[in-house]
């Protein structure tokens, strides 16, 4: 997300970076690209014309700072401006000191209501909590199923009955007490577009289960047309928060900075991929940064915390010290980072990168196309990698349906990120940890005699 605004921002940016000072018809300039650039975005006219003129009031006086330069005194302006515009501080979660904890979700359909059901019960399960999901969309076909199914998936109780929304919010309830589940996610009925039947029945399963936090489901795709949505939405149910779903699809944003600027409520949540646990906490900091191109380390490394087996990194980096790191090694390495997510938004999240490594089109198949090579060898194939010559590497493609190029491209990039193991220092590493195991062996490092001072 927010690909197009980050390449337009690095744009403008660069035009002034080596400036000593700002003109007044430099920073008038300034404002005018960035305006175009959220224009471009799809971001409504009204958070634009918002933000435009608070970074111009703040811009007035950009000269009185002496310790940063007028290039990144916009930066930073502009930055404290988008995090103003996306909530200021991430949403913090308050729960019923009388379980459960209820959650409504609501929206149109096809936004992914019923995928963010599931994904935001399996987030409350991270978190320690026992969520139970509801099936009160009896309008879709299959919508129940669909829930069931997702819920199988992470081992979540789905409640539901083929009688009427309301009767089914009210049971769910009860059925949540009876089972100690202290979360309950509703899943509402949606429509292609808003009408007085689906307002209706919204409204009475809200007041069915008084619910805790109710939260508009929206897709990121769809640009500031989410607004008139979300305010509809939010007239009939006053909303606490917003979902964003499809994040990873969208080059642009707009519907991020349009709702919360115009409704004034917090994004709760982002749907960043494909898989279930690709699911956060919207940090508005983070996406500021993130849209300015300096990226999101701290998710880059709550990702890799949950995902990455600390003992596998560990035996991997022992391997590389030791100079025993080989291509099973090597296989290893890749399935972790397939836990982490698609490999674009862990691009994203990397600031500093040039535009054509951040958008480059990056196919998760691909790893899928080096574990299916590295399964071809042999295991002495895969342990010593010297040893795979024309003939063997031509036997490893047919394996796996895979060209001789490919093969070589991958033994390749093993053989480059053994040296840069050595480049990052492992070899040194490794140097002084087998000395200090020597001199434990020895002593220490020289001989000195009784009765000698060393």
């Amino acid at each position: 997300m927010f690909d197009n605004l980050q390449d337009r921002f690095s744009g403008i940016f660069a035009k002034i970076k080596n400036r000593g000072r700002l003109s007044q018809s430099d920073v008038d300039e300034t404002l005018r690209e960035i305006r175009v650039a959220l224009i471009e975005a799809d971001v409504h006219i009204r958070v634009v014309n918002s933000l435009v003129e608070s970074l111009k009031e703040t811009l007035v006086g950009i000269e009185l700072s002496k310790s940063l330069s007028p290039s990144e005194q916009v930066i930073k302006a502009v930055n404290q401006g988008l995090i103003n515009l996306l909530g200021g501080a991430e949403l913090k979660l308050n729960y019923s000191p009388k379980p459960p904890t209820v959650i409504l979700l609501a929206g149109l359909q096809g936004v992914g209501k019923t995928t963010a059901a599931a994904k935001l019960a399996n987030w409350f399960k991270s978190q320690g909590r026992s969520p139970m999901l509801v099936g009160a969309d009896l309008q879709r076909p299959a919508a129940v199923e669909q829930l069931r199914i997702l819920g199988q998936q992470i081992n979540i109780p789905v409640f539901s009955e083929a009688t009427n929304p309301v009767e089914v919010a009210q049971k769910s309830i009860v059925e949540s007490r009876r089972l100690g589940r202290d979360v309950v996610i509703v899943d509402t009925a949606g429509r292609l577009a808003i009408d007085e039947e689906l307002m209706a029945e919204v409204k009475a399963v809200s007041q069915a289960t008084d619910p805790t936090y109710t939260f508009f489901v929206v897709d990121s795709m769809i640009g500031q047309d989410a607004v008139s949505t979300a305010v509809a939405f939010n007239e009939a149910l006053e909303l606490d928060g917003i979902i964003l779903t499809k994040v990873d699809g969208d080059a642009r944003g707009g519907a991020a900075l349009s709702v919360k600027g115009v409704l004034g409520k917090p994004i709760a949540f982002a749907s960043v991929g494909e898989k279930i646990s690709e699911f956060e906490v919207f940090y508005p900091e983070r996406m500021a940064s993130r849209i300015l191109g300096m990226g999101d380390i701290l998710s880059l490394i709550e990702r890799a915390e949950k995902a990455y087996d600390q003992e596998v990194a560990a035996e991997a980096a022992d391997k590389l010290i030791s100079g025993t790191f080989n291509l099973n090694d090597f296989l290893e390495q890749f399935q972790q980072i397939k836990k982490m997510g698609s490999l674009g938004s862990l691009l994203s999240m990397m600031g500093g990168l040039p535009a054509e490594v951040r958008n480059a089109k990056i196919d998760d198949k691909d790893i899928s196309r080096i574990e299916a090579i590295i399964r071809s060898m042999t295991l002495e194939e895969r342990i010593n990698p010297a040893i795979l010559n024309g003939s063997r590497r031509l036997r490893i493609a047919k394996g796996c349906g895979a060209t001789t190029t490919e093969v070589n491209n991958l033994i390749n990039q093993f053989n480059q990120a053994k040296k840069l193991a050595g480049a990052w220092g492992f070899g040194k590493i490794g140097a002084k940890r087998k000395a200090g195991s020597n001199k434990k062996k020895t002593g220490g490092g020289r001989y000195t005699p009784k009765g000698t001072k060393a």
